[in-house]
């Protein structure tokens, strides 16, 4: 009798189980109300009122529900979220505490004038601009406007010392990048010409309590 056969059968492996991308149902979070500040929201739209003014903000874009539970607590809430629809979430809180924090303390930014050697001839137009002058010996003159609700000053202090303040952090560190925009260096290695003006010192214009 001939041999018993064995019939092998090779079967190919089984493809890998494809993970489903689950969403989360419901994310919150809330914000407390610091004091002397009041918080409204109205279709997406955030005033906070304090001491030093009043600031408002447009969050329409976003794909959050936001309401007061109370007068002194805010909550956010996402549907249905991704992962960067949930990271949105802490990032409108962290607008609005810089809201609390300017109409409480104010924001305020220091730069300095750096030069190796042409001096850097700085003069403020009022309170709402500044010329600069000699910049790296050109004739040029490099004039900036502030954006709105922002002030300048010189520092009577410190030589070649710039003291930005406002209430809106946005407003005041974009004041900052066009006065340090204005005196970019062009056509040369900025590793070696490092003349220009760039911040010092971020802070508050009323000091922390501790």
């Amino acid at each position: 009798p001939s041999p018993v056969s064995h019939i092998v059968l090779y079967l190919p492996p089984p493809a890998p189980q494809e993970f489903v991308k689950m969403r989360q149902i419901l994310h919150t979070l809330y914000l407390d109300v610091i004091p002397d500040v009041e918080v409204s929201v109205k279709n997406k739209y955030i005033t906070v009122k304090g001491p030093r003014g009043t600031l408002e903000k447009d969050l329409k874009h976003t794909r959050l529900e936001m309401k007061m539970v109370t007068p002194k607590k805010l909550r956010v809430d996402v549907w249905f979220a991704a992962r960067k629809d949930l990271a949105v979430v802490r990032t409108v809180i962290s607008h609005v505490k810089n809201l609390m924090i300017g109409v409480t303390r104010g924001f305020q930014y220091k730069m300095r004038a750096v030069y190796a050697h042409f001096p850097i001839n700085l003069t403020l137009d009022g309170k709402t601009g500044i010329t600069v002058r000699n910049f790296l010996g050109e004739k040029i003159i490099r004039r900036v406007k502030c954006v709105e609700g922002v002030q300048l000053t010189l520092s009577k202090d410190v030589k070649d010392e710039i003291v930005i303040e406002g209430n809106d952090i946005e407003a005041v560190s974009l004041t900052a990048s066009k006065i340090q925009g204005c005196t970019a260096v062009k056509k040369k290695d900025i590793r070696k010409f490092l003349d220009g003006i760039y911040v010092s010192e971020k802070g508050n214009i009323v000091a922390e309590e501790l």
